[in-house]
């Protein structure tokens, strides 16, 4: 009990919540297709600057896609370490978001369904913002602006790959 009380609880708060292969399995019930690859173009390291704040770092993108929904596995950085997180979308709006990989010492309560769920059916406007206001948590800010960036990414990239 003694040692217990010496960790600090953020410490608990990190950690893996869900594989990324257990996502896709949920996502598509078992039916997991094969990833797709999204080339980054000059066009869309553009609008990925503009969204993110920062280049991607990478020249192509995996994402799964069975012709109703699409998932993407994207990161994003909260304080000083990434957040994975998993995002479905379809006919250019969120379906679900869930927080699969959590590594910073404040802010995981972004992983609740009580924030997650207000992405559902949330679409980008045409100046790639979100259409609804995401409310924030208290001394969560920078995990959440993270969580914002990455379903503004998922809608800009659901808009490029359905429009093909």
């Amino acid at each position: 009990m003694f040692i217990a009380l010496l960790f600090p609880l953020h410490v608990f708060a990190m950690g893996t919540y869900m594989e990324p292969e257990e996502f896709l399995t949920k996502t598509f019930s078992g039916n997991t297709p094969s990833p797709e690859k999204l080339w980054i173009t000059k066009d869309l390291t553009r609008d990925i600057n503009e969204i993110m704040g920062h280049d991607l770092g990478v020249v192509r993108l995996r994402y799964w896609d069975d012709k109703q929904k699409r998932a993407w596995i994207l990161e994003e950085i909260g304080r000083d370490k990434p957040i994975t997180v998993g995002l479905v979308t379809a006919d250019n709006a969120i379906q679900d978001v869930k927080v699969l990989v959590f590594r910073e010492s404040r802010g995981w309560e972004v992983k609740y369904p009580f924030f997650t769920d207000q992405f559902n059916q949330v679409q980008l406007n045409n100046e790639k913002e979100l259409n609804k206001h995401i409310d924030g948590i208290s001394g969560a800010t920078l995990s959440v602006n993270a969580l914002r960036k990455l379903a503004r990414l998922a809608l800009y990239f659901e808009s490029v790959v359905s429009s093909r």
